[in-house]
């Protein structure tokens, strides 16, 4: 196959586009550029994408042997990804970019562009694994480095995309995907991986929406509506945060507390205890779906987080509504996160949490 490997400049992508070499296919490494001012230098393991970034991915490409071009999407990037972050903040809701990134860049119009130069395939480093069953479904599941799976930021994927889509570290632990790098003689064999929001490199969420989005006074209030304070921007919070919230009048019963809930048109935080936050009901929006759509109530379980635990539940899809039934609650979900649904280690699909449902705790 002619394959393009998406090449961020780091050790997984580097070495699944030299899987993809060694598997025969014809490999094409391409890196993106996302930012709109490329010359920001990673901080330590923080942000990606940057002229370091591109300059690894191109050293890499050359010790495979392969040909490399870097593709501008920073325009689509902005328009689809930071902009949606943006707004979501706004309305009081939490995002994930990284899920937003993969259906909308990096398996959308890298995968269209791919497709369109007569491309059969995208390979990436994600570590998920892609099983071809007899009646010719491409299904993915999760990867056999629990630590390093990433399947629930791929949960956006279609069929469509999945049938053109590489992912050759799924069966492979993390050190053994370093060492192998080193063996090969990529550079970025020890390179630290990036984490946190990679357009905001010095991870300060709630500093970067202020500047972007400017202060907007609001209060923070009890379960009981009143008023215990006041702060700079509802868009700085998030359903679960209990730290930084600079309350100053501590609770009567003295213990720490929690962002319950954000009313981003009045600019109210309501605050209160830890157990406010537990939820065992979830109504989901926008469902995408890895294979057939389900079509009747069934028992699985979703992970609500990127890194999060697992959660038995109920399903049940009508149309383009979900409805998740946790039969184990969890705690601090925030509308605007993704829920990602499986069956075992399969990725069934994913929807994106439009409101929760507080389970009743005895206090």
């Amino acid at each position: 196959m002619r394959v393009i490997a998406a090449m961020s400049g780091g050790v997984d992508s580097a070495v699944a586009a030299a899987r993809a070499v060694d598997a025969g296919h014809e490999v094409t490494g391409i890196h993106l550029a996302l930012s709109r001012n490329p010359a920001t230098y990673r901080a330590g393991a923080r942000g990606c994408c940057t002229i370091e970034d591109a300059n690894d991915a191109r050293r890499a490409a050359d010790i495979i042997g392969i040909p490399f071009y870097v593709w501008d999407l920073s325009e689509r990037f902005h328009s689809d990804v930071v902009q949606d972050f943006q707004s979501e903040y706004l309305a009081g809701r939490t995002p994930n970019p990284c899920l937003r990134c993969n259906e909308k860049i990096k398996f959308a119009a890298v995968l269209d562009r791919a497709l369109a130069l007569g491309y059969d395939a995208v390979a990436t480093g994600h570590y998920a694994r892609l099983v071809e069953t007899e009646d010719g479904l491409v299904e993915m599941h999760r990867s056999l480095d629990a630590a390093k799976d990433q399947s629930y930021v791929l949960g956006v994927l279609t069929q469509e995309q999945l049938r053109h889509s590489l992912f050759p570290l799924g069966d492979t632990p993390k050190p053994q995907v370093r060492a192998e790098a080193a063996a090969r003689g990529l550079l970025v064999a020890d390179k630290p991986d990036s984490h946190d929001i990679c357009f905001i490199s010095d991870g300060d969420t709630a500093g970067w929406l202020q500047e972007k989005l400017g202060s907007s006074t609001g209060t923070f209030v009890d379960e009981q509506g009143e008023v215990l304070g006041t702060h700079q921007g509802s868009f700085g919070f998030t359903i679960g945060q209990r730290k930084g919230l600079r309350i100053g009048r501590p609770a009567p019963d003295g213990q720490p507390r929690y962002v319950l809930d954000i009313e981003p048109v009045s600019g109210t935080v309501t605050v209160g205890p830890r157990e406010g936050l537990t939820i065992d009901g979830i109504v989901g929006i926008a469902p995408r779906w890895c294979g057939p759509a389900p079509t009747a109530t069934s028992e699985c379980t979703v992970q609500l987080r990127a890194h999060g635990e697992e959660h038995r539940a109920v399903l049940h899809v009508d149309g383009e509504s979900v409805t998740i039934s946790l039969l184990d609650p969890a705690q601090g979900i925030a509308p605007g996160q993704s829920a990602v649904i499986y069956d075992g280690s399969r990725v069934v699909g994913s929807c994106t949490i439009e409101s929760t449902s507080r389970a009743r705790v005895a206090r």
